[in-house]
């Protein structure tokens, strides 16, 4: 996770506790809706890292394959 999905989950955090303390729906919704947009950007980030991984085996296993033709 980066910083920047760090501090805004944190943020998130704060918000809603703020709006729980305050009775403040509006702002406690938000808060969620904060942490919960840091967690899809790191399930993304994951995401994509994965695929690239898996990308990079396939590759390999490709490049492996033509040397032992030759």
């Amino acid at each position: 996770m980066s910083i920047g999905d760090k501090a805004e989950k944190l943020g998130g955090k704060i918000k809603e506790g703020v709006g729980r303390l305050t009775d403040n729906e509006h702002l406690e919704h938000e808060g969620k809706a904060d942490q919960t947009k840091a967690d899809a950007k790191e399930a993304a980030e994951e995401a994509g890292k994965n695929v690239k991984e898996a990308g990079d085996r396939v590759l390999g296993a490709v490049q492996d394959a033509k040397r032992d033709q030759h």
